[in-house]
């Protein structure tokens, strides 16, 4: 079966084609790192990481590459803010853009997802946003006024065609004092001059507060219209093409991005290069709380470090992957706890797969109607993810793997080992590979314990050698010992080995 999309550009599902048949380039739009990432980006992450997965499962190489926006008022208006550890969050734009910088990528790791090739920041490409501008200006597609560049919405022919709005019937675009430097109200800033942001009074990502939009702590760069800072849909148009070239094949955001971001994405980027600059756009749906988008301006999100640590990576991506990208999505406990006894459910059925398969009761010459159940589960799962990544049917085609398991396995004696190992084999290549759950996750928690524990007696050790006690020292490294633990003294402390 062909992998079909669901593609925003034209609102049909179509048969996937990347221009090179070996690559597929992958762009998301990432976060402004103002704020700690919550649940409502950690499940566009992992729905973008499981497509990354499937597309590689396919055959594909995947040039995933994911922005980070660091210049941003919201940023600046965090400067010398006290953290949670009392130090501050930083005392310069670039400062705090860092701290949050350093939390979102330990979020991604928490969150087991595949690596994006390159992660580009604004402040690392504004000679490239600088000479995308130039490119604008020269081509007549922009025009300067006041020291800022903003995009001609009337030189662009197909402005609207994303979010099939006309023309007459866009809103006007920017703040108020804008209005009086631009030809057409819907134009949209390039460059702002003297350190004024054009990202703060979009509808930004996920945050829909209102901002003051001067900057005057934010960092500033010289350009052929004077000192300023780039727009805020100039961003990515310049980072995607930097490190993907002119023409994307998947560039996926969030849905309240449509309009303005993406469409002023591909008009600028069209009307610098003249080629298409994504063939596909995916779109994934709003993450509620309640009856409200969950929102760092609205105080009611939830922190991933937070989520993380109170109910496991796999179980929330459990929850996240039950739901289809595209469509909405709400927080509940009860929702979560759904999810963790979904997690647990599939877990046990994996663990006693590999129990039986690995036990003296497995035999080659047990005929059984296992294997045909696994066939029947890998058909199902592949054409759910064919089927515009739809992880929801997907996991349900492993929940049917999971009860053929257990109710084979109940009162047997003797095992199938073929159709076994192929059930095990699935759950990891599926589960694992393409969902990105973690069947070992009990294990890692046991060796991390266990290292714990280790540590503890050693410090005990040490103790006792402190208070002179070299006897009971003596036997608690024997006693490590016993157990295959051989500790090393060193001038630094002890250390262990197993």
């Amino acid at each position: 079966m062909t992998l079909r999309v669901l593609n925003t550009l034209s609102g049909e599902r179509e048969a996937f084609e990347p221009a090179d048949p070996d690559d597929v380039l992958l762009y998301y739009c990432g976060l402004t790192v103002s704020d700690e990432a919550h649940l409502g980006h950690a499940r566009t992450w992992v729905h973008v990481d499981t497509i990354h997965r499937w597309l590689e499962h396919l055959g594909y190489g995947v040039r995933h590459v994911e922005n980070i926006t660091d210049v941003n008022e919201k940023i600046v208006a965090r400067i010398g803010e006290r953290s949670d550890d009392e130090g501050t969050l930083g005392d310069d734009e670039r400062a705090v853009a860092s701290t949050f910088i350093d939390r979102l990528l330990a979020d991604m790791r928490s969150l087991n997802l595949r690596r994006a090739e390159v992660y580009p920041r604004v402040t690392e490409h504004v000679p490239e946003i600088i000479d995308l501008v130039e490119t604008l200006v020269e081509k007549g597609y922009a025009y300067e006024s006041n020291g800022s560049v903003y995009f001609d919405v009337t030189e662009f022919p197909d402005y609207g065609k994303l979010s099939n709005q006309r023309l007459e019937d866009v809103e006007a675009q920017g703040p108020d004092d804008e209005r009086a430097e631009k030809r057409h109200p819907a134009d949209f800033a390039l460059w702002k001059a003297d350190g004024v942001d054009d990202s703060a009074v979009a509808e930004h990502r996920h945050d829909d507060r209102e901002y003051d939009v001067e900057a005057p702590d934010g960092e500033t760069w010289e350009s052929p219209w004077g000192e300023g800072r780039p727009g805020w849909h100039i961003e990515c148009s310049a980072m995607s093409m930097t490190h993907l070239g002119e023409t994307l094949d998947i560039h996926m955001g969030g849905r309240d991005l449509v309009f303005p971001h993406h469409e002023n994405e591909i008009a600028q980027s069209e009307a610098a290069t003249g080629q298409q600059f994504a063939r596909y756009w995916l779109h994934a749906d709003l993450f509620q709380m309640g009856d409200e988008k969950m929102s760092s301006s609205l105080g009611n999100f939830i922190p991933v470090s937070e989520a993380v640590d109170r109910f496991g990576t796999s179980p929330l991506r459990m929850f996240f992957l039950s739901a289809s990208y595209n469509s909405t999505q709400t927080y509940s406990e009860a929702a979560i706890e759904e999810a963790i006894e979904r997690w647990e459910r599939l877990e046990t059925a994996h663990d006693r797969a590999v129990e039986a398969v690995d036990s003296a009761a497995a035999r080659t010459k047990v005929d059984s109607d296992l294997g045909d159940r696994v066939e029947a589960a890998r058909e199902s799962f592949t054409g759910a993810m064919n089927d515009d990544f739809n992880t929801r049917e997907a996991l349900a085609a492993l929940f049917d793997l999971a009860s053929a398991v257990n109710s084979y396995l109940d009162g047997r004696e003797e095992y199938d080992y073929r159709g076994l190992k192929a059930a095990v084999e699935t759950f990891e290549e599926f589960g694992e590979d393409v969902l990105g759950f973690d069947f070992d996750g009990d294990a890692e928690g046991e060796a991390t314990l266990a290292g714990e524990l280790i540590e503890l007696v050693l410090d005990v050790r040490e103790s006792e050698r402190a208070a002179g006690n070299y006897e009971r020292a003596d036997a608690l490294r024997d006693d490590l010992e016993a157990l295959g633990i051989e500790v090393q003294d060193t001038d630094d402390g002890p250390t262990y080995r197993l």
